[in-house]
């Protein structure tokens, strides 16, 4: 039987990283390690909230910060799923804790489109981080084609609340949407 342990061990530690004041550079280098721990043994995540959606990928809350400066979401992708064009419009990190992650970044033009300005695949146990200082426009998608990926979002606000936006990377034409989430419960860290 699985444990949220590692979770409610990551929320802690996060919390306390948050509570010491760290900024942005450190919450994102301290971070990133801590996601890291969390996303290196797949054993934690309960079932309930890796489940993929034969048409969408999934984006279930893990845990929500009550003051809502951070949340830790479970992002399910099937076969094919992917992001259009979006930002965050706060800092992230995202590890992969099962299967592949394919992460292709855009930067805006001086004609005001956005074009690609690099690309990669994050396997199990890869970290990446997001910010609107270091970068946070992008698409994301599973890289396998055979079955699920399931990656970890630890966001700098309640991310299924934030008014973000999708992008026509032709035009650069924004539209603003929040994403909410599909799950209407949470785990129980304390289980």
């Amino acid at each position: 039987m699985s444990t949220v342990a590692p979770l409610r061990e990551f929320v802690v530690a996060l919390t306390d990283l948050i509570e010491s004041g760290a900024d942005e550079a450190r919450i994102l280098k301290d971070g990133r390690e801590l996601v890291g721990k969390l996303v290196a043994k797949d054993d934690w995540l309960p079932d309930a909230f890796a489940q993929p959606h034969p048409q969408y990928y999934q984006q279930y809350l893990l845990y929500a910060d009550p003051r809502e400066r951070f949340s830790v979401v479970s992002f399910v992708w099937g076969p094919g799923q992917k992001t259009p064009v979006h930002d965050h419009t706060v800092w992230g990190i995202v590890g992969v804790l099962r299967g592949e992650e394919r992460e292709v970044t855009y930067r805006k033009t001086a004609a005001g489109a956005y074009e690609q300005s690099g690309n990669g695949v994050l396997g199990a146990g890869g970290v990446t981080a997001v910010s609107p200082t270091i970068g946070d426009v992008h698409t994301v998608e599973n890289a396998l084609t055979d079955r699920a990926s399931i990656s970890i979002h630890v966001y700098g606000g309640n991310i299924g609340r934030i008014s973000r936006h999708v992008f026509d990377a032709a035009t650069g034409e924004a539209k603003p949407f929040v994403s909410g989430y599909v799950s209407d419960v949470v785990p129980n860290l304390w289980s």
